[in-house]
């Protein structure tokens, strides 16, 4: 049976409650859905749906990077928007991540998120 190994990544934007930034079980890493926080300051980015989806994609990448991981490395992503009227300009920012070949993904819209946010995304990745 793998074991469970809890990933706390140096330049990741802290939690903001009791979980996990990401855990490892075997050849797949589980990141919790990552808002846009400053991870210098902890505090929510201003700014519109591009804005706030780049800040999200920074703290993905930030984890990936700390487990020698890159967004090829996705697999599956779930987006969570607080308006899918804002889908095109979201979408556009977290297309430009992927190069060639893009995660399997489900998108939906949910009536609010922590802390404010227009957007979470988790990500599973495999090594």
């Amino acid at each position: 049976m793998p074991t469970k190994t809890i990933i706390r990544p140096k330049n990741a934007a802290p939690p903001i409650g009791p979980y996990s930034i990401a855990v490892r079980v075997g050849d797949l890493l589980f990141c919790s859905g990552q808002i846009p926080l400053d991870p210098q300051t902890g505090q929510l980015v201003a700014g519109d749906i591009q804005a706030q989806t780049e800040r999200v994609m920074e703290n993905i990448k930030a984890i990936l990077d700390d487990q020698g991981l890159t967004f090829a490395s996705v697999v599956k992503s779930t987006v969570f928007m607080t308006d899918l009227g804002q889908f095109a300009k979201m979408n556009e920012v977290y297309g430009r991540c992927f190069n060639g070949d893009a995660p399997a993904r489900s998108t939906v819209q949910v009536a609010g998120l922590p802390r404010g946010s227009n957007v979470e995304i988790e990500v599973i990745a495999h090594f």
